[in-house]
Order: structure tokens, then sequence, then C-alpha cells
């Protein structure tokens, strides 16, 4: 509630800020947003009333202000951004409801694995697939276009965490001889290295860094928790570092993304043009940012509300803004951290921690590429940036969250024999003789 309230006075301000008037249609806006978080409350006290109470509130605070920049600078985005809230509110509810223990969707693994490869392929199919900005990641179904990997990013990382949960102690325990030493027997890891290995392709197929980026990194990060060894982080690093360099070589868009990071001066009238003037949004807003409203140069930045959303808080909010978006994104993800640490199973506790993965790098990935820390790879800022594919699955990777916090919560009230906790399990009698 004090997030829908948050964005409704972000939102006044804006209007105030911009055409000095506060927006006629104030009314409907404040209940459709009253009305969405009764209804995720609501869902919460009676699907999961013990879930961590701070990831949805963050979540929905991240995506009002996002709302917000959005409103400001592209109206006609701002209204199909609404719609998607809802269709997420929708599908988070939804996942609740069927979800209702996740030890439950790791009876499916491979049918997951088989759903995340026709996810992921689907761009690739002729006449389905869609070629925007050079990157093929997009499909038009009946009408209706998204991007499958955003759901088969969430779909591989459980397929992951049910894979790495089973083989932990082969992949942790040396049980290989070789001479006098035992190593790492390298056969468990075989078909997991593939599946990884195919997803990589197939998404360098469809020309996207940002998004093999993320796998990559998911994969690594889940399995050096499933195992704890620094061994796993070392290879990991070493063979990013010679897949850069390679892609580098043979993608014309990674040697591109590169050379924009490394000098986009060259190109500022071209491929430069929009990393350079979000970088003259940010340092137009200096530290306590124009206000709301006030903002100038934002408006000539290239996809403003979906890549460079970042500079558009920036310049308006200034340091101030854009640090509260950063200190959000830390407490979420140690939130979600939180969620895997008090996990029921090694299962649920790899799921939670891949999701949090997930939401928190991909964020870090493109807040570090506005801010030349990176390369820029052009994928959305989870919640705050426009995108329905995002949004949506976002909501359900924050229903899963809260579902294992629910789980967690529920057997620490419990005693081991089921009772309640605090109360004496009751002892049988000793055996006769």
């Amino acid at each position: 509630m004090l997030s829908s309230l948050a964005t409704a006075a972000l939102y006044v301000i804006a209007s105030l800020g911009a055409k000095s008037r506060i927006p006629p249609h104030i009314g409907p806006f404040l209940a459709v947003l009253v009305g969405l978080s009764l209804a995720v409350h609501v869902a919460n006290r009676w699907l999961a009333p013990q879930a961590n109470p701070v990831i949805l509130p963050l979540a929905a605070l991240l995506n009002g202000l996002g709302y917000v920049v959005i409103a400001r600078w592209n109206p006609a985005f701002a209204k199909a951004q609404a719609g998607w809230v809802a269709i997420g509110a929708g599908l988070y509810v939804l996942t609740l409801l069927v979800v209702r223990r996740t030890r439950d969707l790791d009876r499916y693994r491979y049918l997951l694995l088989l759903a995340a490869v026709v996810l992921m392929l689907a761009p690739l199919v002729p006449k389905v697939g869609l070629n925007i900005n050079g990157a093929r990641l997009w499909v038009r179904v009946l009408g209706v276009q998204f991007q499958p990997v955003e759901i088969a990013k969430v779909v591989l990382c459980i397929f992951f965490a049910s894979y790495f949960a089973e083989k932990k102690e082969l992949l942790s325990i040396p049980t290989a001889r070789i001479g006098n030493r035992l190593v790492l027997d390298p056969r468990p890891l075989l078909p997991i290295v593939l599946a990884w290995g195919f997803a990589m392709l197939v998404i360098a197929a469809e020309n996207d860094i940002g998004f093999a980026m993320l796998i990559f990194t998911l994969f690594i990060t889940m399995l050096w928790v499933a195992t704890g060894r620094a061994t796993y982080l070392v290879v990991g690093v070493v063979i990013f570092a010679v897949g850069a360099v390679v892609a580098a070589h043979l993608f014309g868009q990674v040697h591109q993304r590169i050379s924009i990071w490394l000098d986009p001066w060259k190109t500022i009238t071209g491929s430069g043009q929009q990393l350079a003037y979000g970088w003259f949004s940010l340092g137009h807003g200096g530290v306590g940012g124009t206000g709301l409203g006030q903002g100038i140069l934002s408006g000539q930045v290239p996809y403003l509300t979906s890549d460079m959303i970042l500079a558009g808080i920036g310049e308006e909010m200034g340091l101030m803004g854009t640090s509260v978006v950063v200190i959000a994104y830390v407490l979420l993800v140690g939130a979600g951290l939180h969620v895997a640490q008090r996990a029921r199973s090694d299962f649920s506790r790899l799921v939670a921690t891949g999701l949090t993965a997930i939401l928190g790098f991909q964020a870090f990935f493109i807040m570090a590429g506005v801010l030349r820390l990176l390369p820029f790879t052009g994928i959305t800022l989870p919640f705050v940036a426009y995108g329905g594919s995002s949004l949506v699955t976002n909501y359900a990777v924050v229903a899963l969250l809260l579902r294992i916090s629910d789980e967690a919560a529920s057997a620490g009230t419990s005693s081991p024999d089921g009772g309640p906790a605090g109360v004496p399990a009751r002892r049988s009698p000793p055996l006769p003789g």
C-alpha cells in the first residue's frame, strides 16, 4: 500500500513539474493502484501468509517508479505498461495458486528442460520469430509479441536447481582416481554442461549478448552454491574471458558493443548516441536532479524507457534517485538470499538462489552498462524499464520466492513430528524385552 501511495505521489509531482497541473485522471489512477494492491495483499494473506514481507513491496516500488518515468516520456508506452502490470499481478496470484509446493516443480525436470528448449528456439522459427534492432529474441503469436527467453531463463533456473540438488555430492566430492590422487568425476557434469552449452549457442544465434551473459552467470552461480567449490568459479571466469575474446572476433554485435564501450565518442552521431546522450542526462541531473517533470536531455536519448531508463531517473532525480534504485535492488537481492538461506530443501534453496541471481545480475548488467562499467547489453532493468515479457515474468519470479519463503516459515512453526512449535513431541513407549 505504501508503495502505491509513493507511486501516486511521484506521478502527481511529475505532472506538476511538466505541465503545472494535477493529472485529470488521478482518481481512476489511484483506484486502480489501490485495487491492485489490495488484491495482491489478499492473495498473500490467503496463499502465502508467512512469506517474506519485504520482497513484494520493493518490487512494487521499483515498478511504480519506472511507470512514472515511462508516463513522463512516453504516455503511449505507459498505457501498455499499465496493462502489463495488471497481467503481472494476475500471474503472480496464479503462480501462488498453482505452485502450492515447490517440490512439485522438481518432478518435471526434463519436461521443463524441453519447454526451455522450445522457448529458446521459437525466435528462430521462420514467420514466427522477429528480428528487432539486430537481435532475434521476439516472437509474434496470435497478434501478441513477446520474448520467450524471458520465460526460458526461469525454466532453466528450475532445471539447473533440480539437477544440481540431485548431483551435488557427485559434483563436490572427489571420487575419480588419477594415480594416487582423487579428483572430481567429470561425468555427472557432462549432461548439464551440454544443456547449458546448447542454451548459450541458441542465444548466440539470436545475437543477444545480454541474455548470454545472464544464463552463463546463472549457471556458474548455481553450480558454485550447490557444490561450495571455488574451483568452478575460477573455471567459469576463465571460460568467460576466453568466450568474450572469441565472441568479439566472431560476432559483429559483440564487437560493436565493445567498441562503443571503449570509445563511444567516435560514433556519437550513430551507434554511440544512446550511451553518450544518456551520460549527458546523468551529468545534467547532478546530485539532486532537475526535479520530476523538469528534465530536458532525456528526451533525446534513444530507447530511453526500455534500455536507458536509469538515465531518465538520473536526470530528474539525480544521484539521490539512482542511489535509491540501487539500494532497492540490494535489499531485494538480500531478501532473496535470506529466503534461500532458510529454504527447507536443497532444491528450494537453489531455486531461490537462482531466481535472486536472475534479478540481481540482470539489474547489475544493465546499470553497469549505462554507467560504462561493462559493455552495454540492452537488457531491461527489472520492474523498472518498459517491457511486458520481462515485467510479467519477474512477477512470477517474486511469487516463487514468496512460496519458498512461506514454506520455510510454515515449517519453522511446527515441531519435527508435525505438531505445534514449543510442544514436546509425544514419545512412543519402549518396546518390551
